[in-house]
């Protein structure tokens, strides 16, 4: 019994883990139907394969005698929680996804590409505007909701912008949209 203490603490953590990706909140979040297709592929296979291996594994586990000490059972449990907390997440984000489909007009909206370009610099920034869900900074997606995509959301060519960071204000002339 004396992982009996450390058991419950994890069982409990889980649990309020569970329990509050059920009350998550309602936001949109925008999507390209690219990931929509992405996420319900990944919901998918997740309800339909990936929650049989783990109650494989789970009854396996089992099998193998005491709960109170079996490691393999509690990693089994374990494992059966981040599997459904990851179906729940995607079912919440699925239910409240609106399509962003690619901005072809003047003003920078989600789906819009900006080049945006520091004064007094030679460099540019490439970015296209997308969902939190979607954002990657690698990839030049930078989601609606961090300082500089709220920043440039809404403006058009010409427009200066200014981006509080870390290391103070930048500003930005948005050079152009498509």
């Amino acid at each position: 019994m004396k992982y009996g203490g450390q058991v419950a603490r994890i069982q409990a953590y889980l649990l309020g883990l569970i329990q509050a990706s059920n009350h998550m909140p309602s936001d949109t979040q925008y999507l390209t139907s690219e990931k929509i297709s992405e996420l319900e592929k990944e919901l998918g296979y997740l309800k339909s394969e990936r929650r049989k291996e783990v109650a494989e594994h789970l009854e396996y586990a089992k099998k193998l005698g005491d709960l109170s000490e079996n490691a393999e059972y509690h990693q089994a449990r374990e494992e059966q929680a981040e599997v459904e907390d990851r179906i729940n997440r995607l079912e919440n984000l699925l239910k409240n996804a609106k399509v962003a489909e690619a901005s072809h007009g003047d003003i920078v909206d989600i789906g819009s590409t900006v080049r945006l370009e520091k004064p007094g610099d030679n460099k540019s920034m490439l970015i296209t505007l997308v969902g939190s869900e979607e954002a990657d900074m690698t990839q030049g997606k930078v989601s609606n909701l961090s300082p500089l995509g709220s920043a440039v959301l809404g403006h058009k060519k010409g427009d200066k912008i200014r981006v509080k960071t870390p290391k103070g204000t930048v500003e930005y002339t948005v050079a152009f949209v498509r």
